[in-house]
């Protein structure tokens, strides 16, 4: 699911810059490997576990932000002569590279995901695997873990299976190529047909996500632009194509959760459904922001409905998120049924399996569902390690939500910090329940979300107001504003 993200361009030594590095060592993230993780991690490249079954002949490829160089997967798509269609599906193998108890697997559980900054990424393995050895980049022979599903016409899974393999992605491309290739119906190579295919199965399951009463959120990507010393803020929306590439990640990560749950032993990712009270804030949102929610239609419905692009529709998305912050994860082993064991905003069992490259679970996920397919036991390390999982994966998740805030907070007061003492259109979109002079605001232009307390009277929910910068310093406090 979706997590903010930011990119930030511009020159060093700015004050935003000075203020980030602060807040990487206020929360103790590390500023590199220690040496014998390196150096582990250099051994590991040089001799990785290689599989047996060799599909290098399989003309995979990627879709990604033109600038990633972790990759996770790799798909290949094609038509079934029969009818429907056939996905491969390729995962970045981190377990041929990462030996069990060892100093990279140590680490690993240290810092447990990728951490993402404006300015940069805390990467969860030492960029010789995670960009390199590890990383499915074209023309690499690397391990993984290769998926193959079987859809039908409507792309409902008839087959599922993964084994480890050896794989050799062929493109690297990035989401707007493949949407003006759709688009256009062109296509380079071998990539043309799976790219159309890409489409034609994205909105399958895309349909299919309706009919089941999933929900996918399209949130803007936040972009910093700094230049001569100040800063801009804009939203990339997403394209249909990130959506469709969203899709077979989702579907791989709903095979998983069949598969462990087939076979009693496991770890789901769950969420409970959104308690009244976020549901409540949310239409207080909408309401601010003069989106109409009609009683009668459901949330998923209307999310649905949204244009990222926008800008009312894309800060309620963004406001959207606040409803997947209780998802967390479920141990099962020995055949037990897990309680919970559905994620509401996928509307099935789901598991996290696609990004073992970023993400510490993903590499225990898909250990267990390879020794599923093959009717195998799973290996001690992945059992034995699952019971600790759940509160290491919170800890990060912790982490990385403060990460998220702060930046956030940091960039909008670098935007502003030049703009104190002038006023803007703004729309008040939350009331503190016990301090009703206290809330939040969203601002027309610039595109910020920002803290306002009222010293004349209480705030009036939902309506437009004007409003007066009294704070904004990226190294002191965060923006404020009052009533104008």
């Amino acid at each position: 699911m979706p997590r903010r993200q930011m990119h930030m361009t511009g020159a060093d030594g700015t004050a935003l810059r000075a203020a980030l590095r602060a807040l990487r060592e206020e929360l103790g993230v590390p500023a590199g490997f220690p040496p014998e993780v390196l150096a582990e991690a250099e051994r590991a490249t040089a001799r990785p576990r290689l599989p047996d079954l060799d599909r290098t002949d399989l003309p995979l490829f990627t879709v990604d932000p033109p600038a990633s160089v972790d990759l996770d997967q790799a798909m290949h798509l094609a038509r079934r002569a029969s009818g429907g269609y056939r996905v491969h599906y390729a995962i970045a193998d981190v377990a041929a590279f990462v030996a069990p108890g060892g100093p990279l697997d140590a680490e690993a559980h240290r810092r447990v995901m990728t951490l993402y900054f404006p300015d940069g990424r805390i990467p969860l393995h030492p960029p010789v695997l995670s960009e390199g050895a590890a990383s499915l980049l074209p023309g690499q022979d690397r391990p993984a873990l290769l998926w193959r599903f079987d859809l039908d016409a409507d792309g409902r899974v008839e087959t599922a299976d993964v084994r480890r393999a050896l794989v050799r992605s062929r493109a690297k491309l990035d989401y707007e190529g493949v949407q003006k290739a759709v688009d256009t119906g062109t296509g380079t190579g071998a990539a043309g047909e799976p790219l159309a295919l890409l489409a034609d199965i994205g909105r399958l399951r895309e349909a299919l996500e309706r009919e089941r009463g999933g929900i996918s959120l399209d949130v803007p990507e936040q972009e910093v632009v700094e230049q001569d010393g100040t800063y801009r803020l804009s939203y990339r929306a997403p394209l249909p194509a990130d959506g469709w590439n969203a899709q077979l990640s989702l579907l791989t990560g709903m095979a998983a959760a069949d598969l462990m749950l087939a076979t009693g032993t496991g770890i789901l990712r769950t969420l409970p459904t959104a308690p009244d009270g976020a549901v409540g804030r949310l239409r207080r949102t909408a309401a601010a922001l003069r989106i109409d929610w009609p009683h009668h239609v459901p949330y998923a419905e209307l999310v649905r409905s949204l244009d990222p692009h926008r800008p009312a529709h894309a800060a309620f998305l963004q406001e959207c998120t606040a409803l997947l912050r209780g998802a967390g994860y479920t141990v099962f082993t020995g055949g037990e049924t897990p309680d919970p064991a559905i994620h509401s905003a996928v509307a099935a069992p789901y598991a996290h399996c696609t990004a073992p490259l970023r993400r510490l679970v993903d590499r225990y996920a898909g250990e267990l569902c390879v020794a599923a397919a093959a009717g195998t036991e799973p290996p001690e390390w992945a059992v034995a390690g699952l019971a600790g999982l759940p509160e290491r994966m919170a800890e990060g998740s912790r982490l990385a939500n403060t990460v998220e805030r702060e930046s956030v907070d940091l960039v909008e007061a670098a935007v502003l910090k030049d703009r104190v003492g002038e006023t803007f259109e703004a729309t008040v979109i939350d009331v503190k329940d016990r301090e009703p002079r206290a809330g939040t605001v969203h601002l027309t232009d610039p595109a910020v979300i920002g803290r306002i307390h009222s010293d004349d009277g209480d705030l009036p929910l939902g309506e437009r107001i004007r409003v007066r910068l009294t704070e904004a310093d990226p190294g002191t406090a965060k923006i404020l504003f009052t009533p104008a």
